[in-house]
């Protein structure tokens, strides 16, 4: 990323006593906390107003229970390391992800140390994270892709056995009762983490609304967007217990509303907007009722996706620390509503449709007969079947210690592209309009654990000429060491991030 620097001079979003706020944000997540915190720290002087439709921050995708809280570092999610045609391994998404991920860690280490957040422990805990296979062909894949990845400094502590009993000492719940002759493999990184994204984003609210010129409004439900003369935007709100409605005017908005972001930017009128749609998928996780077997599990234990699948589908057997409570669960599985959030509307997909949008939305779906077939099996699938599926993690689980919730509604990124009429975009997407004004963040995974990256990119984005000032330069430097470096090119300027972030989160690798 850029940091390039010039003389600082008078922000072009302060102008005082004209009505306007300088920057809206809608929606009450990790992605609208982040992106709020940065530019107060940025420019004290703005004023920020937030829109949240739910009575509080965090309740829908960045809650504890809607997400799977791996900080994806592309430790262990097998489907960010494809093997080519050669057989090679691509370690590119993986390398990447991890960057943005110590990105992330940089930033919340710096919340500490601002006091933002008073107990680490509280946003972040060491939790190994582990990839687990069995099968020769599997075998073989993850044998040969931690030979891609650890002689790479971001994965060089990465660990790798094809011997049972060292898998059992990692996690015994997998290795425990295992029948059969096929042979297993698996990979463990100790410095992972179970990041509580929730926790994050109410700490960043609570430090923003001690701050002169944020306002924080839950309860309020942005319904329309409007391009005004004046190059503002104007901001319908509705209360949700009284109906009132307020008018107010930005000069920059963001729409950070995880499912509601995609009909938000459509009410816009922007023309970046015109062929998006969206494809909701919904996920449940089976949860561990038995103390005593959430106690012998300390591990984030991922597998392989099924064909078709999702990436928020791969399978895992996770420790989960919620509420002060260790927790362990297994899943997701996936399924389909109409819904883009979880508490949302059943009209919501239909609602989005527009003409410029439906070409992309039917030929995206028949070109992943894959991923319909997928849903739908997962859809209809047992209750029995569901708890197999577990027993391929954990073959000693017993159905009474399990019970099914529901987790998170994403919506994956469905548009056109110049080679194909529609195309499903698995990841984030931000989309900005032509002058600035407007930036939208849409789809999902990895979602939160990027979100510093992100926020840094919206703000390179759309305030370019106000990121070059030396002001702007050193307020996201003093939050973000490494910003304007890159990491994978600086392998001691890493070391010694990765030592700070560590020690102030208190993430030092796990034991065992």
């Amino acid at each position: 990323m850029e940091a390039d620097t010039k003389q600082a001079s008078e922000p072009s979003g302060v102008r005082p006593g004209d009505g306007a706020v300088d920057v809206v944000l809608i929606g009450g997540g990790i992605m609208s906390a982040t992106l709020g915190a940065l530019l107060k720290e940025a420019e004290p002087r703005l004023a920020i107003r937030a829109f949240e439709r739910l009575d509080a921050v965090a309740l829908e995708s960045s809650a504890g229970i809607n997400n799977a809280g791996t900080g994806h570092a592309g430790n262990c999610e097998l489907n960010y390391t494809p093997r080519g045609a050669s057989g090679a391994i691509d370690i590119a998404k993986a390398c990447d992800t991890n960057e943005k991920f110590e990105i992330s860690l940089q930033l919340w280490a710096s919340m500490v140390e601002k006091g933002w957040v008073r107990d680490p422990s509280r946003i972040i805990n060491p939790t190994p994270h582990m990839s687990f296979v069995w099968g020769e062909d599997d075998v073989s894949f993850l044998e040969a892709r931690h030979r891609a990845m650890s002689t790479h400094p971001f994965f060089e502590e990465m660990e790798f056995t094809m011997d049972p009993a060292r898998v059992g000492a990692w996690a015994p719940l997998i290795a425990e009762g295992r029948q059969g002759s096929a042979p297993v493999a698996a990979t463990r990184v100790k410095r992972g983490t179970d990041v509580n994204f929730g926790n994050i984003t109410g700490a960043l609210f609570e430090h923003l609304e001690s701050l002169d010129g944020f306002e924080l409004e839950v309860g309020m439900e942005v319904k329309g967007l409007r391009r005004l003369e004046d190059r503002t935007w104007l901001v319908k709100a509705k209360r949700i217990d009284t109906g009132a409605v307020e008018e107010l005017r930005s000069r920059f908005v963001f729409i950070g509303a995880g499912g509601r972001a995609l009909p938000l930017l459509m009410k816009s009128g922007i023309p970046e907007a015109r062929g998006y749609g969206g494809f909701p998928v919904s996920g449940m996780w089976l949860w561990c009722k038995n103390q005593e077997v959430v106690e012998r599990h300390a591990a984030k234990v991922y597998g392989k996706a099924q064909l078709g699948a999702p990436p928020m589908s791969v399978p895992h057997l996770d420790t989960r620390l919620l509420r002060g409570k260790k927790q362990l669960l297994f899943g997701p599985y996936a399924g389909f509503s109409t819904k883009f959030l979880k508490n949302g509307s059943v009209l919501d997909l239909f609602r989005s449709l527009r003409p410029g949008n439906i070409i992309p939305i039917v030929a995206a779906g028949l070109k992943n007969m894959d991923l319909t077939a997928y849903l739908v099996g997962q859809v209809l699938q047992s209750p029995a079947k569901r708890r197999q599926v577990l027993r391929d993690y954990f073959p000693e689980a017993r159905d009474e210690d399990w019970e099914l919730r529901v987790a998170g509604q994403r919506v994956q990124i469905i548009k056109r592209t110049k080679d194909e009429l529609g195309k499903i975009q698995f990841g984030t997407e931000i989309v900005v309009s032509k002058d600035r004004s407007l930036a939208a963040l849409l789809g999902a995974s990895p979602g939160a654990s990027t979100s510093a990256t992100l926020a840094l990119d919206l703000i390179r984005m759309c305030f370019p000429e106000e990121k070059k000032t030396d002001q702007w330069q050193a307020a996201l430097r003093g939050l973000i060491p490494s910003y304007g470096k890159s990491l994978g090119d600086d392998h001691e300027e890493l070391a010694r991030l990765r030592s700070r972030s560590e020690s102030i989160l208190r993430i030092g690798a796990a034991q065992g």
